[in-house]
């Protein structure tokens, strides 16, 4: 099953990088954040002595990586509607083997954005603190369980949702928590409701999580606390994880059960109508 599944993957993920529209996907998005950076770079947060670009890095691969489980999402319910769901559960230990594959190609395929996005921008971006093993190391650690934490979201939103165009109801609400995460500015400025809100979801623990990586120590004094939280991180983060990997496997069984060729026959025609 683990075999299948990384190999399944490594298909997909290798495929993303040799189709035209799949590429320009993988460098769309990072290269316009390489741009947002570029024009902050020189624009100081208050009185706190650093470049909003600065500041904003860090958030930017923290709202990337929460995105990965949009992406899942959007894959899983596309691949329902166009029937790869009903085939991977006609196999043996398919949609145990479907899931380890898209869990493979989406996070491999996060981590070349984020390559695309911090190589260019580290070197455009002054005061980060890259030097040491230790940034690389909770960056490692905070990717790692951010994924963990937010692809199992994704693949419950993608068995929600009937069909393609459903995805669209995601977007507002993750646009919004975005907007109140400290992404692109820093959480504190924000109304005290606004910051509880914030941190009961993902999105902002990955971000502190990135800038206590990058940022020097002074930078956590524009932050809740004054503290870059690691503990909370991990113990937010890991909460979410759980929740994900027990729900998940319940509602995917679930979908595969009411999967069938009628099903599909039936969201392909009204697909069809939709395109007349």
């Amino acid at each position: 099953m683990l075999r299948a599944g990384w190999t399944r993957g490594a298909i997909e993920l290798r495929q993303s990088f040799t189709n035209g529209a799949d590429l320009w996907g993988h460098c769309f998005w990072p290269l316009l954040m390489v741009a947002v950076t570029f024009f902050l770079r020189d624009v100081s947060f208050g009185g706190t002595g650093f470049a909003l670009g600065t500041l904003v890095l860090p958030g930017i691969l923290g709202m990337n990586a929460s995105m990965a489980m949009v992406t899942m999402s959007q894959q899983l319910t596309a691949e329902r509607e166009d029937g790869t769901l009903l085939r991977a559960k006609a196999t043996p230990n398919g949609m145990a083997g479907y899931l380890v594959g898209k869990i493979v190609s989406v996070s491999g395929g996060l981590v070349a954005d984020l390559a695309i996005f911090l190589v260019p921008a580290l070197l455009i971006v002054p005061g980060l603190t890259v030097g040491s093993a230790g940034s690389w190391l909770t960056l490692a650690w905070a990717l790692a369980l951010g994924l963990v934490a937010t692809l199992p979201i994704g693949a419950v939103l993608g068995s929600v949702f009937t069909s393609a165009r459903a995805q669209g109801l995601i977007t507002l609400p993750i646009l919004g928590m975005i907007a109140v995460s400290g992404i692109f500015y820093p959480v504190t400025a924000l109304p005290d409701w606004l910051q509880w809100i914030a941190q009961v979801f993902p999105i902002y623990w990955l971000g502190l999580a990135m800038r206590s990586a990058l940022l020097p120590d002074g930078a956590v004094s524009i932050e809740i606390g004054e503290s870059w939280r690691h503990l909370e991180t991990v113990g937010v983060l890991g909460a979410w994880a759980v929740l994900g990997v027990l729900v998940a496997p319940v509602v995917l069984r679930r979908m595969a059960r009411r999967e069938s060729g009628s099903s599909v026959a039936d969201r392909r025609e009204r697909a069809l109508r939709r395109i007349g």
